[in-house]
């Protein structure tokens, strides 16, 4: 009888440490599942800068997660001007632009960052003369000379003969113009002025090129979709959006005279033919606008990814490099579905080369 409670209490002292070893093999399991998912976890790439291309870097950087789940690409529309600032600035892991960076801008750059940046063009796109005109359905032409002289400020109305002239048979109305622009620094407003400096001297002398400059006149608008909402809203007006913003929005666009007289509409034939006879310098920093050839839409350009040769963390150097690649051979062919071009193919292969270097 007196051994029962002393066979209890080991019993007892016996569980409890059963229990302790447990508790112990527990707690390193979790442990361990804990590390692996320290080392598993998302690997967040910020970037940010224009507009111009924000539709199909949205559906490649959602593709590229859906095979990569533990990395995170966020990309800010910003507009070019600031996807520039904010990559000199060393605030993000990589730019975007319709405007290549100045020799001066890529200075800068590396000065205060010490990053060699890379222009990657990636697509090619258009800038369109969208507008809003009341009791006009049909398409319109638009000469050089006329849209230099809309947003100069010397074309104020719709009924204006210069218009008429290019465009018989339409009834215009006696409607006030009102240009509609960008208000933050763009690429695409760098695409719509260098255009505008090739074809006008006046344009080039008063206001030059560049993503962003002293307007003459018009109301300015937010990014592409800013522009876009501007050009719905307010009756008579006028503005320049990249195409996919004019088709997913449903406002009328015109085409435009090129360089061998002939009115062409942008699509992704006259884009790509605007390419063609492009010569394409080894850092790609090119101007395609107002290119010769009669099926070339003459304010189309590439659009470029910014990217550090070497970034400040490896790890994301991998990443952009990796990213670039399935860009070539698994996003392109996605462009045409959102109304971009696809780099030609003798661009990709030069870029192919260039993506080597990044690290």
């Amino acid at each position: 009888m007196t051994d029962r409670p002393i066979e209890a209490e080991r019993n007892r002292n016996g569980g409890t440490a059963l229990n302790r070893y447990a508790k112990l093999v527990l707690s390193v399991m979790l442990i361990g599942a804990v590390s692996l998912c320290a080392s598993a976890q998302t690997v967040t790439l910020n970037g940010a800068g224009a507009t111009f291309p924000y539709p199909i870097y949205s559906k490649w950087f959602n593709e590229y997660h859906k095979l990569h789940s533990n990395i995170q690409i966020n990309y800010q529309s910003i507009g070019s001007g600031g996807g520039i600032r904010q990559l000199t600035e060393g605030t993000v892991d990589f730019g975007a632009s319709d405007g290549p960076m100045t020799d001066e801008q890529l200075s800068e750059a590396k000065s205060k960052t010490s990053l060699t940046i890379l222009h990657i063009p990636t697509v090619l796109g258009a800038a369109v003369p969208a507008y809003n005109i009341s009791g006009v359905t049909q398409e319109l032409k638009f000469t050089p000379a006329v849209l230099a002289d809309i947003f100069l400020g010397k074309i104020t109305k719709w009924n204006d003969p210069a218009l008429a002239k290019a465009n018989p048979g339409v009834k215009f109305p006696d409607q006030q113009i009102v240009v509609a622009h960008r208000s933050d620094g763009s690429g695409t407003t760098y695409i719509w002025t260098d255009y505008l400096s090739k074809v006008s001297p006046e344009w080039e002398k008063k206001v030059g090129r560049n993503t962003s400059v002293k307007w003459p006149v018009g109301n300015g608008g937010k990014g592409n979709e800013g522009v876009a909402g501007l050009i719905r809203q307010i009756p008579g007006s006028i503005g320049y959006i990249e195409l996919i913003y004019a088709v997913q929005n449903k406002i009328p666009y015109g085409s435009v005279q090129n360089a061998a007289g002939a009115f062409v509409k942008a699509s992704l034939d006259s884009t790509t033919a605007a390419a063609a006879t492009a010569k394409m310098p080894a850092d790609f920093r090119v101007s395609i606008t107002n290119a010769p050839g009669k099926n070339a839409y003459p304010i189309a350009s590439f659009t470029w990814l910014l990217i550090p040769v070497q970034s400040k963390d490896p790890a994301k150097g991998k990443i952009l490099k990796d990213f670039l690649v399935w860009m070539l051979d698994k996003g392109e062919p996605m462009a045409s579905e959102l109304t971009y071009a696809p780099l030609p193919k003798q661009v990709a292969a030069m870029v192919r080369k260039e993506v080597q270097q990044i690290r």
